[in-house]
């Protein structure tokens, strides 16, 4: 069973006194800079000089500096740039300012666990991974309740290293829904695995061959949409709330039987085997190489494939009767 960490459990007596330097104001770096700056603790924010991010902190009234500046007077520095930014800013701005003794902190450990980022020996490494978009980590925190996150210790050069962790996850509000303790590698296998299996890559060849065979057999593209897509979120709404379980005890009797009697014959042991051999790609490192070399190389297949994407009917039917769901110009 998983170690469930509530609010009662964590201090942030640990970050009190200390200099939190948050890297990169984005989705996640501006939530959580304002949410620990909002639980009373000591944030600066590290961003490019003039740039977007720097005039957003600076309206959010955060103190604002170079990455290097912000580093080097920094106890716990927290990177929370995206994965395939975050090598070249570590090499270039964070690295040579990193003091002895700090902490690095990490949202996702996709950098680490595949060796892009390698942290000298004397300074402690953990992550804070809440399980929602920035945006939601700050409104749930806004309204006195929390996003849970994933904690983790991947190098604990001062011996407390698991109070530093703890004290970040309830600075940020996650404690007030509970942590859970994982390894770097679990998180960041487990995310992959399921962004590529389920969440994004699953779910959506799921809608779009669900889309193509009801086109195919002629309806019409518009009745595909509503039925494969559109419905898919409250399906997914009821899912989140109440459980498979309680989804399908709150859809028709006929939706129950059909979808329990059909599903396994759509998505069967064929297709699990197909999500093992994903896993293991991502297990075994070389999903991780592929996406490094076509990010280095300028995406060129990925901007192909989102051509591709683009283009696909499904999404110009979505274009049009989005138009009309939610009222836009």
């Amino acid at each position: 069973m998983a170690e469930i960490i509530g609010d009662r459990e964590a201090s942030l007596e640990p970050l009190k006194g200390k200099t939190i330097a948050v890297i990169g104001y984005g989705s996640q770096g501006r939530a959580q800079a304002l949410n620990l700056r909002d639980s009373g603790l000591n944030v600066v924010v590290g961003v490019r000089p003039g740039g977007p991010s720097w005039k957003r902190a600076v309206e959010d009234g955060m103190k604002t500096l170079s990455i290097p500046e912000a580093v080097k007077i920094a106890d716990v520095v927290m990177v929370l740039l995206p994965d395939m930014v975050q090598p070249k800013v570590w090499r270039e701005q964070i690295e040579p300012n990193l003091r002895d003794g700090v902490t690095l902190d990490f949202a996702h450990g996709f950098t680490i666990h595949y060796g892009l980022i390698k942290p000298p020996s004397s300074v402690d490494v953990v992550m804070v991974a809440p399980k929602g978009p920035g945006q939601l980590v700050r409104e749930e925190y806004l309204a006195g309740r929390g996003v849970p996150a994933l904690v983790a210790v991947y190098q604990d050069a001062s011996g407390s290293a698991w109070d530093t962790v703890l004290a970040l996850a309830k600075g940020i509000g996650a404690t007030r829904a509970g942590v859970i303790k994982t390894t770097f590698r679990e998180e960041t296998e487990t995310d992959l695995i399921g962004e590529q299996t389920v969440l994004v890559g699953g779910l959506m060849e799921l809608i779009r061959k669900g889309f193509e065979t009801l086109v195919e057999l002629g309806y019409q593209p518009e009745v595909a949409y509503f039925e494969v897509l559109n419905e898919a979120k409250l399906i997914m709404d009821l899912i989140w709330r109440y459980g498979i379980t309680g989804m399908l005890e709150r859809v028709s009797v006929t939706a129950r039987y059909g979808g329990l009697t059909v599903g396994p014959q759509v998505i069967d042991e064929r297709v699990k085997e197909n999500m093992r051999r994903a896993a293991e790609r991502v297990r075994s490192g070389e999903f991780a190489r592929e996406w490094v070399k076509e990010y280095e190389g300028g995406m060129q297949r990925l901007s192909k494939l989102m051509d591709e994407m683009r283009r696909h009917s499904i999404e110009e039917v979505g274009a049009r009767l989005r138009k009309i769901i939610f009222h836009e110009a």
